[in-house]
């Protein structure tokens, strides 16, 4: 391995006036072309083979409350429904309803502020492009003009509200800045692995956007591979400058330097990276696409950091040159090149000499910060975590106002009819039980063979309350309601489904673990041909897992 990088990276540093180039021409091209065809990111929370899978609810409220009077006045409802009838004439819609008829009556507040109606679409989530979604948005503001307070919910209100993290990443990076000028003591050398890094974002990036038009990629993805990416492209660059600089400090000319830093610390960053990859893909042995999507766009990121550093950088660092020392700060910095034995060098070398000591202590302390995981409980947060300037957060707070707060979150339950008179029991059956507030009248089809209705819980989405509601009426109102009848029942919803989703996670999770660690040890494996160095990254892998997760429970 480190023979073959040597090569490459004398290929590269021969070839650096071609290869910059070729990689700023890439990173302007991809960055172009994902900008002009737009994003198409969406929450895929489907969970093949669960119950809230059977009874899904599709349906957007467009929430609105009247700026003066009651929505119930004539011009309100007469605004009302020149929303109605200017989003329903667009193309993708299937149907838009109003909630002044007598079908449609639960769809007023009781104080006859506050009504909805429900928007159906033709592209369920992760087929509607943000500029169609932006489009309807757009639509229902414009008509509802100064009369109105408008706001989306649902999946088509999800598309139009994602947070900008632009000011976040700008900190993580000013942050990182400063770290690497305390680290080389020269704007220079702290600019290589901040402009290698960026690079690898930039390509990371628009690759997954571009993706984003063929597969369905969760809308946290993008955040999470910018996250990734960032962190682990500054540091596997940091590798190979501190390594360029140590080779110059041994007389060196900086082409040689580089090439010999690509050797052998970018032999560390290609088995690292590939360790990370291969843990990234392994989410998608969990089975759900919501992980799986955010598995593999953090992969794509991690990748490209790792191609950037081996290719990019050692060409970068022999075009600067010996002015890589040049620019100094005078600040306290890491002089590593000096010879000198310095904080970090005395704690290892103290460790060294107390082996024993330094392993039982590690392991206890590890040992205590992970005993909160055996109480870790997955939960999901709801609308309400969002901006208040965002569409969903709007739609959350007014339907809060008029509805109730359990209205952000209904339970749809869906029942296979064996006798109409069993979905009448069910829907009494389902309204006295503890935790819901109230529960639409059933709905059948046309043979009367199917059948749902909503029930609305007296608690927030997120509140643990709502999910002992839900397991209440899976395990005991409606077994116990449909035992000996023919008809079946399964409760669903945007709610219900995340639910499953946590316990879908919560069941995987060990064995998702135990296969990273597994795949991990293989690699390891290959790359220190030893068995014995590999146990010990898998037993570390596993302390620092869950003392990671006990933390995070404990917080």
């Amino acid at each position: 391995m480190t023979g073959r990088l040597y090569s490459l990276a004398k290929f590269c540093i021969r070839h650096r006036r071609i290869v910059m180039p070729v990689w700023l021409l890439v990173i302007v091209a991809i960055t172009w072309l994902s900008s002009s065809l737009g994003s198409q990111f969406a929450d895929d929370i489907s969970l093949p083979g669960r119950d809230s899978q059977a009874a899904t609810d599709l349906v957007d409220p467009i929430v609105f409350k009247a700026k003066d009077g009651k929505i119930t006045d004539s011009a309100n409802q007469q605004a009302v429904d020149k929303v109605i009838k200017d989003v329903a004439a667009m193309d993708g819609v299937a149907s838009a309803n109003s909630p002044f008829t007598p079908q449609t009556a639960g769809q007023i507040s009781k104080n006859q502020e506050i009504a909805y109606s429900n928007l159906t679409l033709d592209d369920g989530p992760g087929d509607l492009s943000n500029e169609d979604a932006d489009d309807y948005v757009n639509t229902i503001h414009d008509a509802a003009g100064d009369q109105l307070d408008v706001a989306v919910g649902g999946y088509l209100g999800e598309q139009v509200s994602k947070p900008s993290t632009e000011s976040s990443e700008a900190i993580g990076l000013a942050v990182a800045m400063i770290v690497l000028i305390f680290t080389f003591g020269s704007l220079i050398a702290m600019g290589m692995p901040i402009i290698s890094a960026l690079a690898g974002l930039l390509v990371s990036m628009g690759s997954i956007t571009l993706l984003s038009h063929v597969a369905t990629i969760s809308t946290t993805s993008p955040t999470l591979a910018t996250m990734i990416g960032l962190g682990v492209g500054i540091d596997y660059a940091l590798f190979v400058v501190t390594r360029h600089r140590a080779a110059m400090s041994e007389g060196h000319e900086p082409p040689e330097a580089a090439a010999r830093a690509a050797a052998t610390a970018g032999g560390a960053v290609v088995f690292a990276g590939s360790t990370v990859v291969v843990a990234l893909l392994s989410l998608g042995l969990a089975g759900i696409p919501l992980v799986w999507t955010l598995g593999y766009a953090a992969a794509i990121a991690v990748l490209v950091a790792m191609v950037t550093a081996i290719t990019l950088l050692p060409a970068m660092l022999a075009g600067v040159g010996h002015w890589i020392e040049r620019l100094r700060v005078p600040l306290p910095h890491d002089t590593s090149a000096d010879h000198k034995t310095h904080g970090w060098q005395r704690w290892a070398e103290g460790v060294a000499r107390h082996p024993v000591v330094a392993v039982v202590g590690a392991v206890l302390l590890l040992a205590v910060i992970a005993w909160p995981v055996f109480d870790m409980k997955l939960g999901q947060e709801d609308d309400s975590a969002l901006p208040t300037s965002t569409e969903t957060r709007q739609a959350y707070d007014l339907t809060t106002e008029g509805f109730g707060v359990g209205d952000n979150g209904p339970f749809l339950v869906a029942v296979d009819v064996g006798n109409p008179k069993d979905v009448e029991s069910l829907n009494k059956a389902v309204a006295n039980t503890k935790g819901i507030a109230e529960v639409t009248p059933p709905a059948f089809d046309e043979k009367q063979t199917a059948a749902i209705f909503n029930a609305v819980p007296t608690t927030a989405p997120s509140d643990w309350a709502t999910q002992d509601t839900l397991d209440r009426l899976r395990n005991n109102t409606i077994p116990n309601t449909l035992k000996g009848t023919g008809s079946t029942a399964d409760v669903g919803g945007t709610t219900a489904g995340y639910v499953d989703l946590a316990d879908e996670i919560s069941e995987k999770l060990p064995k998702v673990i135990g296969l990273v660690v597994l795949f991990s040890f293989l690699v390891l494996v290959l790359a220190f041909r030893s068995v014995f160095v590999p146990l010990q990254a898998a037993v570390m892998n596993l302390l620092s897992i869950a003392a990671a997760y006990g933390l995070v429970t404990a917080v």
